[in-house]
């Protein structure tokens, strides 16, 4: 764990809707996430895991309090320097992997390294091939997207997350659609990135899955209730 900035911190970041009326969604929420920890939140539906996920990506900006991204604060930048930032430093894993069907394994896992630019189309090309390679799947590099299973696309979704060396992973759900043979392989890649120092910040129901991450947070009507250093010390 580094003793430098956290990869991504809040602090008193609240929330609120206005649609109907004005509901508090989030409540002066303040922690952070240090380099190479893998991290779950996990609270009941409608607490604001998803909510906080959504502004931690620097998707939502409508927010008070302030985001932190690399030591660089995130709250009040331009939404192209977002854009730049979310695309350079942020990977992300969903439920649902959102592959693209019409084109390969392979480009679905470029795509993004492409749209970043910072490499060489060769370059990305065999960075992409490296993570499949690493993930078990490089044997279905040139199938199209929708030619391969479900546990498969979502390996195929985390490669994609990895292609621009993010500094941290985020996922919602990530195994909310898996058999728990396909959870135990992706809970055991994001284990196996997180010992190599990837960050990464995961919002699961799945309590068997949280309770094996260094550290669970656990929300509550909006609030931490527990940041996890008391459990996983």
């Amino acid at each position: 764990m580094s003793n430098g900035d956290p990869v991504i911190e809040t602090r008193k970041v609240s929330k609120f809707f206005h649609d109907p009326v004005t509901v508090q969604v989030l409540k002066e929420v303040s922690f952070n996430v240090q380099r190479g920890e893998f991290v779950s939140v996990v609270g009941k539906s409608g607490c604001g895991k998803s909510t906080l996920l959504y502004i931690l990506s620097t998707m939502d900006t409508d927010y008070d309090g302030e985001l932190f991204l690399d030591g660089e604060r995130a709250t009040g930048l331009s939404r192209d320097r977002l854009s730049h930032l979310r695309s350079a430093k942020i990977g992300f894993v969903f439920q649902f992997h959102y592959l693209l069907a019409e084109f390969s394994v392979l480009k679905n896992v470029m795509l993004p390294g492409l749209k970043l630019g910072v490499s060489s189309e060769a370059e990305v090309r065999d960075k992409a091939m490296h993570h499949l390679e690493v993930l078990g799947i490089a044997d279905h590099a040139h199938k199209k997207a929708n030619q391969v299973s479900g546990g498969q696309k979502q390996r195929v979704a985390i490669a994609r997350s990895l292609i621009n060396d993010p500094l941290i992973l985020m996922c919602d759900e990530p195994t909310g659609n898996l058999d728990s043979k396909n959870s135990e392989i992706v809970f055991d890649i994001f284990k196996g990135l997180a010992a190599n120092g990837q960050s990464l910040l995961v919002v699961t129901h799945d309590e068997d899955f949280a309770a094996r991450t260094d550290r669970t947070i656990v929300m509550d009507d909006g609030r931490i209730e527990d940041h996890g250093y008391s459990v996983k010390a």
